[in-house]
């Protein structure tokens, strides 16, 4: 049952509630990081790290960015790290004026958004990474001394770690096109043509190689068979959704 109508002022100070509390957790735990930002940054420099000869290291092209990469990302982490709450919030402020099949709907959606999204960044840090960098390393031209900039390996790092936790919202987006009244064996039939945007959308998302565009489309592909799996156990138990 959607709870008793509120007002509009109403809503705009339960808005700026949420958006204070979301601030407050955001600013505590960037003031906790921010100390151990060198420390943090190292951490996601280690997958290139391992991988770079004895001979070679990270460098700093510019004077400032020894202060200022470690200190963008440790705002970032902070970010990132706080996603939870953030969605928290967002729930508790739209909770009100939904019925509870659809606040059981988005809580599940909130859920496995969230741990899909942090699955495809983990993924991208313990497993692309390292075959990534890898790779770079292997294929530097004879004469060439690799010394990876810190800002550059930053943007690189962000990059991936982006395009894989969006990557792997591919279920939930299957799953929603199901309750919305597709049939899943029609989405099923577009196999191919997912299979061909997986790669392209690969190569938008990732630096301009094959190796990374590849650790991406395949990963993909495997997503859209396990949405198509869930949307089939959903849509036996589940009526589609009237929009």
């Amino acid at each position: 049952m959607i709870d008793q109508p509120r007002s509009f002022i109403t809503y705009i100070v339960e808005l700026r509630t949420r958006l204070l509390y979301c601030l407050i957790a955001f600013a505590g735990l960037l003031a906790f990081i921010l100390p151990f930002s060198n420390y943090f940054y190292r951490w996601l420099a280690i997958p290139l790290l391992n991988q770079l000869p004895q001979t070679s290291h990270l460098i700093a092209t510019d004077v400032a960015a020894t202060f200022f990469v470690p200190l963008k990302f440790a705002m970032l982490l902070s970010f990132a790290l706080i996603i939870p709450f953030i969605l928290y919030q967002a729930w508790l402020f739209v909770m009100p004026a939904l019925y509870q099949r659809e606040r059981n709907w988005v809580w599940l959606f909130m859920l496995s958004g969230t741990l899909l999204f942090y699955s495809g960044m983990l993924f991208a840090y313990g497993v692309v990474f390292p075959l990534l960098f890898q790779f770079f390393v292997q294929t530097t031209p004879m004469n060439v001394l690799l010394l990876p900039d810190i800002s550059a390996y930053l943007s690189l790092a962000l990059q991936l770690l982006m395009a894989f936790g969006i990557a792997f919202e591919v279920p939930i987006v299957i799953v929603l096109l199901a309750l919305v009244g597709i049939d899943v064996n029609r989405i099923a039939q577009q196999r191919r043509y997912f299979i061909v945007a997986a790669f392209i959308i690969a190569m938008f998302l990732t630096p301009p190689d094959v190796v990374s565009q590849t650790l991406l489309a395949v990963p993909l592909c495997l997503l859209f068979e396990l949405g198509l799996l869930a949307a089939r156990v959903i849509a036996k138990n589940e009526p589609t959704w009237d929009i």
